[in-house]
């Protein structure tokens, strides 16, 4: 750790002002004392990190919880996180993205990727990330944001008005699912980027074309042929209602930026809040409507969902017991009385899965095993119930939450992937 350190310049860690085995309340599984391998307060120039080292080998996501309540408890609050297992880093940034790394580096590849732990240099340089999912959502957000402005303000100066403003807000949805869906394989590969391409060179027209494609979406089974060949049934009743609408070369060539976006570094979690409010700012105003960041959601679930289902797990001595406890697991529900565009639902699901892969590593940890894909499961986005009255925002959270699913399959068990 001395010479992690002195690689950035510093003459030791002590002379940097950080501390090792630093003692911080409350932070233990059983809310006791716990001792952060390494701290390194916040200063003058230096926005500061906490580190958790783990033997080589050691699977790091299930550290993740340890790391974020000595980070919880800390303060003032460092800016980063590590987790490390003399392998590799996994480099979090709690104040903006929670559940996802910004960046994980490989031991062997920290020569060339030096830029990842800038913040560790005397002066505190600004990092350069590869997982900053926030910048991306933000920007994609705001331009889908746009994108409906300038659709409903050209309607609005039409003669005859083809479509409702709540058609429109239905459309804008159909199309950030199938943009988020092209980049997660569950439509062929680049299938919607070249739709968007087809209509500004001419080929062929938004009104037909997209119309078509969400009808593909919303039909049972998978198309066998033609231009929508290989396009899956997409449930949840967001395809149920089909409303055709004619798109302009400017608001094609908006949409094409956003297609060509990378919609996998989407969160979905403050996806929702930007661009409700980014398609009507006036309205979030006197509303009074505010986006809640990640890291104060986690203020919420940490205490009433994370440490409860943990101390549960942790306490469990037998098989019989660990397998009473995914019972009680799949009956738990999660209510928010006014939920928006589903963030706080969104959080809660992602992190009820990861509790969900605890008890399962637990349970393979007893019979000896290694935990299986196929028992993946029992925690469900019906599990997950929300209260509105912004028909819109309903449908924003109903969209986050088919979202979710969609990410928590793909990051279980990603070492069996």
């Amino acid at each position: 750790m001395t010479k992690f350190f002195q690689a950035f310049g510093h003459e030791g860690i002590k002379e940097a002002g950080a501390e090792f085995e630093q003692r911080v309340k409350k932070s233990s599984k059983n809310d006791k004392t716990g001792f952060a391998d390494l701290v390194w307060p916040p200063a003058r120039g230096i926005k500061g990190v906490v580190i958790e080292m783990k033997k080589r080998g050691t699977d790091l996501t299930l550290h993740y919880s340890q790391l974020e309540r000595y980070w919880m408890r800390l303060t003032p609050k460092p800016q980063y996180s590590i987790l490390c297992n003399f392998d590799e880093f996994w480099i979090y940034d709690f104040t903006n993205q929670v559940d996802e790394p910004v960046d994980w580096v490989r031991l062997e590849d920290l020569p060339k990727r030096l830029g990842t732990f800038s913040f560790m240099e005397i002066g505190g340089q600004a990092p350069i990330f590869r997982n900053n999912q926030v910048e991306v959502t933000e920007r994609t957000a705001r331009r889908m944001g746009e994108f409906y402005q300038l659709v409903r303000d050209r309607g609005k100066r039409e003669k005859f008005q083809y479509f409702t403003e709540e058609q429109l807000q239905r459309f804008t949805l159909q199309c950030v699912l199938a943009m988020f869906a092209e980049d997660r394989n569950l439509l062929p590969r680049d299938l919607f980027v070249a739709l968007v391409q087809d209509c500004l060179t001419g080929k062929d027209n938004a009104y037909d074309t997209f119309s078509g494609l969400f009808r593909a979406m919303n039909q049972p089974g998978i198309v066998p042929q033609g231009r929508y060949a290989a396009v899956d049934y997409f449930n949840g009743g967001l395809f149920a209602e089909i409303q055709p609408i004619a798109l302009e070369e400017s608001e094609l060539k908006l949409l094409d930026i956003c297609a060509k976006d990378n919609w996998e570094n989407i969160r979905p979690s403050i996806f929702g809040n930007i661009f409700e409010g980014a398609i009507n700012e006036n309205e979030r105003h006197a509303r009074g409507i505010h986006y809640t960041s990640e890291k104060d959601i986690r203020q919420i679930v940490r205490p009433t969902i994370s440490d409860y289902w943990e101390e549960k797990i942790n306490n469990a001595k037998t098989i019989g017991e660990l397998n009473q406890l995914q019972l009680e697991l799949q009956s738990y529900r999660v209510l928010d009385p006014a939920c928006r565009s589903g963030n706080f639902l969104y959080v809660a699901y992602q992190e009820l899965k990861r509790i969900e892969r605890l008890l399962i590593q637990k349970i393979a940890e007893r019979r000896k095993q290694v935990p299986s894909q196929m028992e993946m499961g029992f925690v469900t986005p019906l599990q997950f119930f929300g209260m509105g009255t912004n028909p819109f925002a309903v449908q924003l959270a109903r969209v986050t939450m088919t979202i979710a699913r969609k990410i928590a399959i793909d990051s279980s068990f990603p070492y069996l992937l």
